[in-house]
């Protein structure tokens, strides 16, 4: 084996790195971010996701890089396990936040904060505000209305929503931004 196999200049460039060497950092990105990138989307399935987790690898890739160990793996498959730590956490998180969303109503109590300092009127106005919305919603076309709803019921993304809709990104986009001035319209009316 050669001194200067491509394995052999990852370890040195992880070396630099663990030394705090940011121009080693750029070299290694330079030379295994696009390897990397696709395992992440693999592992994720969203372009913007793996792009989010690519980026906390290298930041843990820099934290971590004085504890690689060139006798226990090759460089890229240290990396490529920091990835897919990286991946998995992330999609554990993005569970964990929509996990909330599939609770029985009978326990949406214990989630929501203690409302006792609302007087009646703020409730009254509260349960009119509901109403107006209510109504306001069934004003938009279907599939506007759809692309509200579950962007904020679901806290999608648009490009979550596009891809969960199979439409194109501008088509969402453009949906949104029109069904939720209508909406600021048609509200403004109500107040």
């Amino acid at each position: 084996m050669s001194a200067n196999t491509p394995d052999n200049d990852l370890m040195d460039l992880l070396d630099r790195v663990a030394a705090r060497d940011e121009a080693a950092l750029k070299q290694l990105y330079d030379r295994s971010a696009s390897r990397l990138y696709g395992l992440a989307l693999r592992i994720v399935s969203n372009k913007e996701w793996a792009e989010d987790v690519l980026q906390e690898s290298f930041l843990g890739i820099w934290r971590n890089a004085g504890t690689y160990r060139d006798s226990l793996s090759p460089p890229l498959a240290w990396m490529g396990m920091v990835v897919r730590s990286r991946a998995l956490d992330f999609l554990r998180r993005r569970r964990a936040e929509r996990l909330h969303l599939n609770v029985p109503i009978e326990d949406m109590d214990e989630l929501l904060p203690d409302n006792d300092g609302k007087s009646p009127l703020q409730w009254a106005q509260a349960s009119e505000q509901a109403a107006a919305l209510h109504q306001c919603l069934q004003r938009l076309e279907q599939a506007q209305r759809q692309v509200v709803s579950l962007a904020y019921l679901k806290d999608l993304s648009q490009s979550e929503l596009a891809s969960y809709l199979k439409l194109p990104l501008g088509t969402v986009k453009t949906w949104m931004r029109r069904s939720l001035e209508q909406l600021r319209k048609c509200m403004a009316r109500h107040v």
